[in-house]
């Protein structure tokens, strides 16, 4: 099998390897730039570490700037946000230049956020991405972005490009403003959340002969047809000073065909300069003893207080309230990524078992079309909410016992973390993030903090929660399982120091002009 040689090939690398050695004295300034930060506007975790990672850079004594676009949806009165400048002419190419505004809102205290106004691309939409214009849309987003920093004369040492919205930022300052003295010393970082989005359309969708390879000039803004097919994340790929994802596990998958999303070969040619890092959650977001959404507050020395919030749960979801009963959580996209073909396939078998199963999230209408068959099924024993609501996901991670995330591929997951801190014990295919932060429970040696199963097949998916379901009837034993989940450490603060010593990475790679 070819991918443990490839994993062993890549802990070689000194530069992998060592970059955690490197120091984190300098203060830098930095700016994070994401199509969306939590709660402004978000789609998926991305938006969650958006927000989280520039706290806790700015907790580390770093400046931090965080952009984002202005979506129509976002209550500039609510957030208590300001315009500071009104008609800035952004300059896309020659034939093209095009007004837009700027806001100013607040993260934290010393952590301001900026917004990117132009009612075309962003005002009217009441949705982050689906338009057709997308790459038209975060092209101009990147250079009205770049725009703003020297408006407000931010020089920053790193620009942080969250996902491939902000992709062509890196070949923007490595082309057009290379001999810009503005950004001489500003190296790039860019974050791949996920590798399968890289543009606008499904990367797949674009014909042969229509495929941007990613080293040829870009086409006049007004040709709508090519600019459609712009590869933004290969384009983050080849030209930013440092590229991320993650997790470490994904980092090493994706240089692999199964895993690549056509993009292997690329990143395998650049994995000098690929590096993973486990995301982290906000404990101060995430804390079932002051989450005002749940019905009571518990820690893992107030354990017993969960059932009260199980309880509610069945309530809220029509099923009937028995707490011996163990209930299975998920929150997710409904999505084939997401391991819902594999749920959809055991589902009547899983049907036979005494359980429940809580469903809250949307996605795909094929599986959303299968949700709601099966729940007017099984009504006692299936409940869902096909919309995404934080407040109901957070009465799910605080009332299941168990939480399912059975995704073929996962860049970290954010879910099976805080699933942890709530106390309900996640069931992970070993894949990215998720192997990366779950381990096996071993009710012999009472080691591992969830239930992971190693191929992504059906019959390995039930063999698991038949595991799961098994061992909660050992009361005892279950409690201790859950308690040491609770205890795990998976804050953003780790994280965030890894981050600064890939920033230096960076900069040192720009001052060398490697």
């Amino acid at each position: 099998m070819v991918l443990p040689v490839l994993f062993a090939q890549l802990k070689k690398q000194e530069t992998f390897q060592d970059y955690k050695n490197i120091s984190m004295a300098n203060k830098l300034k930095i700016a994070s730039i994401s199509a969306e930060v939590a709660p402004f506007a978000k789609a998926g975790g991305q938006a969650d570490v958006a927000r989280s990672l520039p706290k806790a850079l700015r907790r580390l004594g770093h400046e931090v700037i965080a952009i984002m676009p202005l979506h129509g949806f976002i209550d500039t009165d609510k957030h208590r946000l300001k315009m500071i400048a009104e008609n800035v002419p952004i300059r896309i190419d020659k034939d093209n230049t095009q007004n837009v505004n700027f806001w100013q809102g607040e993260l934290m205290d010393g952590l301001p956020i900026f917004f990117v106004d132009h009612a075309g691309y962003f005002g009217k939409y009441k949705f982050i991405y689906g338009s057709k214009n997308d790459n038209r849309r975060f092209l101009f987003f990147s250079l009205a972005a770049l725009k703003l920093l020297t408006i407000i004369d931010f020089k920053p040492n790193i620009i942080h490009c969250h996902e491939w919205h902000t992709g062509l930022i890196p070949y923007f300052l490595k082309k057009r403003f290379q001999n810009n003295s503005f950004y001489k010393s500003t190296a790039t970082l860019f974050t791949i959340h996920n590798l399968a989005f890289q543009m606008g359309q499904d990367w797949w969708t674009v014909p042969h002969d229509k495929k941007d390879f990613g080293h040829a000039r870009l086409p006049i803004f007004s040709d709508k047809a090519s600019i459609s097919c712009i590869n933004f994340a290969k384009r983050a790929i080849l030209y930013a000073d440092i590229i991320n994802t993650v997790s470490e596990q994904y980092a090493q998958e994706i240089l692999t065909k199964e895993f690549g999303q056509d993009l292997h070969r690329i990143l395998l040619h650049r994995k000098d300069r690929l590096f993973g890092i486990i995301n982290g959650i906000d404990y101060f977001d995430f804390n079932p003893a002051t989450d005002p959404g749940l019905k009571v507050n518990y820690d893992f020395n107030t354990l017993n207080k969960k059932e009260r919030n199980k309880l509610f749960l069945q309530k809220e979801f029509s099923l009937p309230q028995d707490a011996t009963i163990p209930v299975i959580g998920i929150v997710s996209r409904i999505t084939e990524q997401k391991g819902f073909d594999l749920i959809r396939e055991i589902m009547e078998p899983l049907m036979t078992r005494d359980l429940q199963l809580i469903i809250v999230g949307n996605g795909e209408r094929r599986y959303e079309n299968f949700i709601r068959k099966v729940t007017k099924k099984y009504p006692k024993k299936i409940g869902s909410h096909l919309k995404f609501d934080t407040k109901k996901a957070s009465q799910i991670y605080a009332g299941s016992d168990i939480f399912l995330m059975p995704s073929r591929f996962e860049p970290c997951g954010l879910g099976q973390l805080i699933s942890l801190r709530y106390g309900s014990v996640p069931i992970v295919n070993a894949v990215g993030g998720l192997v990366d932060t779950i381990t096996d429970y071993d009710p012999t040696t009472k080691k591992g903090t969830g239930f992971v199963f190693k191929a992504y097949d059906p019959r390995y998916l039930l063999m698991a929660i038949a595991r799961a379901i098994e061992n909660y009837k050992h009361v005892e034993a279950w409690s201790d399982l859950v308690k040491h989940g609770m205890q795990q450490s998976y804050s953003w603060e780790i994280p965030a120091k890894n981050y600064v010593k890939l920033y230096n990475l960076a900069l040192r790679r720009v001052r060398q002009k490697v």
